[in-house]
């Protein structure tokens, strides 16, 4: 017997072979790459057609036969103990292959052993002999024959060091999948490592690795055992990289499931717990909804959606994020008043006490409420005004808006819009989102409590613009239209909401940086900065009473005469509002509180020497008039955000070419007014009584004191005729005279605004007559009659009225 090849006896000791086409292990006969195959392979031999199977030289592999042409093959083939060529078809789907089907190149074996398994199909042991190529098909019947050639396997020489190097590589890559795939049986690797042969081990790995058919087959078709050897390396480091890629997207998927199946067993456990404790916390979360949703005002179909996004809660899984969002949901609809009122307060003159108790002055704004309240006395139902309080800072317009809360007895909610920028901050999110909450006006309502609460819209002038987050601005539309309210939608909650009900109150500074069509809205009511006896009323009444109470400082150890308020308005303050008065007073109060702390010996009423001892040097002296002795000095009036002031405008001429000069920080307007007035002058010199050759022959130069304070505007206009026409002429102006006014060329006087900060500023500067455009007089009847005290108003239309008035 050839070394080759051991006994058939032998060879039929194999172990149970189960039902199925690759199900155990295909074995290697021993063998040596140098020994010839003493095995005769006829001309012409019987073909078997395999499915999805490559037999291999050398490899002993169990072959499932169900076609009767193939069982009647095998049959006859070992009756005679003969051999047949095993052929892989094609196409496996293929049930009666004709020649074309096949692949030309095959391997010639003989049957070991046949085994009729219980579904009437064969598995038939093969062991591969050698391959061989189709020359062609003798016959088709009973079964195929066909005429081959046998190829030999050319076999690298002992020395060759690249053969040695793959088949250790194909050993290696091998074995690696063998211990990382879970289909290949662990067996595999002790095959491996006891076979001796190279040729033993390249067939044993192409026949049991998992390729496919078309693989394998090339394998098979390989020339010779070192051109199979690479064919075989890159195919097992593909496999291996899919296996690994495979393995770890399978670790990862193992991972999540039991982290997930860990959370559910500890929720339940918890779950468990809790209901031997006393109950489920879960089904408390429900009870408690629908307990509090039982009593809850609401329309019905607002109920409806309630009770629907209920059952979908019942529905989820606790441990689930959504679930808290859905609880979050749940309770904000039940937090919100729907249908809630505040009983509204209609007497009003309590209400009108309550108002002059908490601010004094601003009567518009007061009138503006009490006939709101007057309204409703009447008819019972009316839709809220959407009021915007404009004015300069610390003079009330936020602290009024919990003012009229009490006085109307409803509740007070604050919404602070300075530097909003994202429209969600308004709207807000859709609950999808991660941390989404409701928008400000309906955590507002929310927290008040009421659908009727008195909301003040602080620095609606500063809110941001139009930007990738969207324009908060245009969100605000809907939320001051009285026509739109009534269905005011939030994204987060996602039905509209009723805001008719609500007093809003907006607080701005700049009115121009409102955007038009939030303006139209609103009721635009002007609060305008205090005059000096206002300030000490408000000092005596509120500012001083406050602080006593906030530093504990007792009435009768802290005395501020209004001698000492007037002072510190004057020295210290300079604004319209009351502010900076109110923290000059918290300094005065924390040092008397400092006197008793320590226990020194004071007067309870402060005299100028300890007021300037405790706030310093004043730091201001307001602008007063400084008389007509010179030519060319002419009194102006300004409007500032501070309030208003007094300004001086002087000219002078010299020798030169007619040159005008501007100085004094002038704005573009302003120096437009100095040439506009220079210009209307040579036209009108002749009835002025000025000589040509003194416009000609003179340069002008006109100046604003306080250069480092920037100055715009047309206000100054007549201002700067007055003053030019004065320097040409000689001309002294009457004492204690000032103007504003917009001049044009023709000489027209144009009304400017301001009127009321520019009265406060000419009555503390010690003005008696003011000169003012004759469409301005709309503005000085609208003006209460103390501001007016003690000053005389002239109305002019032309720049000859101004002159002829204002100089000697």
């Amino acid at each position: 017997m050839s070394k080759k090849y051991r006994k058939k006896e032998e060879l039929s000791e194999i172990t149970d072979i189960l039902d199925g086409r690759h199900q155990m292990i295909p074995l290697i006969t021993s063998e040596d790459d140098e020994v010839e195959v003493d095995v005769a392979v006829p001309d012409v031999i019987p073909i078997l057609t395999l499915r999805s199977s490559v037999l291999f030289p050398g490899a002993i592999t169990p072959i499932t036969v169900g076609r009767e042409k193939s069982m009647r093959l095998v049959r006859e083939v070992n009756d005679q103990g003969g051999i047949l060529g095993a052929v892989l078809q094609r196409e496996a789907e293929v049930e009666s292959p004709g020649p074309d089907d096949l692949y030309r190149v095959g391997t010639a074996a003989r049957i070991l052993k046949i085994l009729e398994m219980p579904n009437g199909n064969l598995t038939v042991i093969l062991h591969g002999l050698e391959k061989f190529e189709i020359r062609e098909f003798v016959s088709s019947d009973p079964y195929f024959k066909a005429s081959v050639n046998v190829l030999k396997d050319s076999i690298p020489d002992k020395k060759n060091v690249e053969f040695d190097a793959l088949v250790d590589s194909i050993k290696d890559v091998a074995l690696h999948i063998i211990h990382i795939s879970p289909s290949l049986p662990k067996e595999a690797s002790f095959a491996i490592k006891n076979i001796d042969s190279n040729r033993g081990i390249i067939n044993f790995v192409c026949a049991n690795m998992d390729l496919p058919d078309a693989d394998r087959q090339k394998l098979l078709e390989a020339p010779g055992l070192l051109s199979r050897a690479k064919y075989l390396l890159e195919m097992l480091v593909r496999e291996q990289q899919l296996l690994e890629l495979k393995n770890e997207i399978q670790s990862k998927v193992k991972e999540s499931i039991d982290e997930q199946q860990r959370d559910y067993f500890l929720q339940q456990q918890i779950r468990t717990i809790q209901e031997e404790l006393g109950g489920d916390p879960v089904e408390k979360d429900l009870d408690e909804l629908r307990e509090k949703a039982e009593g809850k005002k609401w329309s019905a179909e607002v109920e409806e959606i309630f009770y629907k996004e209920l059952a979908k809660m019942e529905r989820m899984n606790p441990a689930v994020a959504e679930y808290s969002v859905q609880l979050n949901y749940l309770q904000l609809m039940l937090e919100l008043p729907w249908l809630e009122y505040s009983k509204d307060n209609f007497d009003l003159i309590h209400a009108q006490k309550q108002l002059d108790k908490d601010h004094f002055g601003m009567k518009e704004v007061k009138d503006r409420i009490l006939e709101h309240l007057a309204v409703l006395k009447l008819k019972g139902d009316l839709k809220s005004p959407i009021i915007c309080l404009y004015g300069p800072p610390g003079v009330g317009k936020t602290s009024l808006g919990k003012s009229v809360a009490e006085a109307l007895g409803r509740k007070f909610g604050r919404i602070s819009l300075g530097g909003l920028h994202d429209e969600s901050e308004i709207r807000g999110h859709r609950k999808t989102y991660i941390g989404a909450m409701p928008g400000r006006v309906i955590q507002t309502i929310r927290r008040a409590g009421t659908s009727n609460p008195v909301v003040i819209l602080d620095e609606i002038d500063k809110v941001g613009s139009q930007s990738n987050h969207g324009d908060p601005s245009s969100a605000l539309l809907e939320v001051l239209d009285p026509e739109q309210n009534s269905t005011f939608h939030d994204n987060y909650l996602d039905i509209e909401y009723d805001l008719s009900k609500v007093l809003f109150i907006a607080t701005a500074n700049d009115i121009g940086a409102i955007s038009p069509a939030l303006r139209d809205r609103m009721e635009m009511i002007n609060i305008a900065g205090y005059i000096l006896e206002d300030k000490i009323q408000i000092a005596k009444r509120h500012l001083v009473p406050k602080q006593l109470e906030a530093h504990g400082v007792g009435a009768t150890d802290f005395k501020l005469p209004v001698k000492m308020i007037e002072k510190i308005i004057a020295g210290y303050t300079r604004e319209s509002g009351v502010r900076a008065l109110d923290k000059q007073i918290a300094k005065l109060v924390r040092y008397r509180a400092k006197n008793i702390g320590f226990g020194e010996k004071f007067v309870p009423e402060l005299n100028a020497a300890e007021v300037e001892k405790i706030l310093g040097v004043p730091r201001f002296s307001n602008d007063m008039y400084e008389g007509n002795e010179i030519p060319g000095v002419v009194t102006g009036l300004a409007w500032t955000e501070v309030g208003g002031e007094i300004l001086f405008v002087e000219s002078s001429i010299s020798k030169g070419k007619g040159v005008l000069t501007m100085t004094g920080n002038l704005g573009d307007v302003m120096k437009e007014s100095a040439t506009l007035a220079l210009q209307w002058i040579r036209s009108n010199a002749q009835p002025l009584g000025i000589p040509e050759e003194k416009l000609s022959g003179f340069d002008v130069h006109v100046h604003v004191p306080e250069g480092a304070i920037p100055k715009d505007g047309p206000s100054a206009g007549v201002t700067m005729v007055t003053s030019l026409v004065s320097t040409y002429t000689g001309r002294r102006l009457r004492k204690n005279i000032a103007m504003t006014g917009e001049t044009t060329l023709r000489g027209r006087v144009l009304p400017v605004g301001g009127i009321k900060e520019k009265i406060l500023a000419a009555k503390r500067a010690g003005i008696k007559e003011i000169i003012l455009s004759e469409r301005n007089r709309k503005d000085i009847l609208e003006i209460q009659p103390e501001y007016l005290k003690g000053l005389e108003f002239t109305y002019v239309q032309t720049n000859t009225d101004v002159l002829n008035r204002a100089l000697l």
